[in-house]
């Protein structure tokens, strides 16, 4: 009987970690955190770990908040297809659980979050809701608006350039910020795509609008090649619809929009991009 006890007893003491371990929106928002500080290699892996704690939590405004935070850090890089489908779905869920109402007739953040997964990464999705469908729509018109875009800016130097100047070179306009963390990481790539294909006609416009002194300290400090160019005001950023940031656009030689990313990407992906608009990879 002792013995029987004492193992008993045993089960009981392994069984209370796993119940002090179990997910919380706490846990998880800690989580979600801390995850721009996960290495590259493993940080797929732990957004789709996170995307499956979620889908356990109860329906409820606190879980939307967690899956449609999720959705913004998930496009940051290249976390393959499979992590990008599972938080799409952990979000799908959440929305389908708990939907959110339009006070003004526009699609709630969440709704346009989904679509943009939806529409610039590849993902899909069985939510069956208007608003899904008016977010969709909304970025139809957005890239249409790009697509037509025009703009003359001044670089640091104080020199004017003009996008529709630029015809016959494939032209990446890069939207991004020195505070931005993600913007400053795809930085080095671009550099160095920029000085490996500027010989094939390449431009890469890196537009901020910061103001000078505080984007010219960050440039020389960095060492970065392309041209910088101010957009104080933000009135370009507004007629490409910019609402986050980094934010890129590649137009081919014709002046095209040819591929577009709604976030930081990896020098692959860049590739892929550029590829799109006729580039030629070396």
């Amino acid at each position: 009987m002792r013995i029987l006890r004492a193992f008993v007893y045993l089960l009981c003491a392994i069984s209370i970690p796993f119940a002090n371990a179990q997910v919380t929106e706490s846990s998880i928002g800690s989580q979600i955190k801390d995850l721009r500080s996960v290495p590259d290699d493993r940080r797929p892996a732990v957004t789709t770990h996170i995307a499956e704690d979620i889908r356990t939590l109860p329906a409820g405004i606190p879980k939307l908040k967690l899956a449609d935070a999720l959705s913004h850090l998930v496009t940051e890089g290249d976390p393959g297809q499979q992590t990008l489908q599972a938080v799409g779905d952990t979000l799908a869920q959440a929305l389908r659980e708990t939907p959110v109402p339009s006070s003004n007739g526009l699609p709630p953040v969440p709704y346009m979050d989904l679509a943009r997964l939806v529409r610039y990464e590849g993902i899909s999705t069985d939510l069956q809701d208007p608003m899904l469908q008016k977010a969709l729509a909304r970025y139809t018109a957005y890239d249409a608006d790009a697509a037509r875009a025009a703009f003359t800016l001044r670089d640091l130097k104080g020199n004017k350039i003009s996008l529709s100047e630029l015809r016959g070179n494939v032209v990446l306009v890069s939207f991004w910020a020195t505070w931005c963390p993600p913007c400053r990481k795809e930085m080095a790539d671009l550099d160095e795509i920029y000085r490996q294909y500027q010989q094939q006609g390449l431009v890469v416009l890196s537009i901020s609008s910061e103001s000078s002194p505080t984007v010219k300290s960050y440039i020389r400090s960095i060492g970065y090649s392309p041209p910088v160019l101010l957009d104080e005001g933000g009135r370009v950023a507004t007629q490409f619809h910019v609402s986050g940031i980094p934010r890129t656009f590649v137009f081919d030689r014709e002046g095209r929009l040819a591929s577009q990313a709604t976030d930081m990407r990896t020098r692959r992906q860049f590739l892929h991009m550029l590829a799109a608009a006729g580039l030629k990879p070396i």
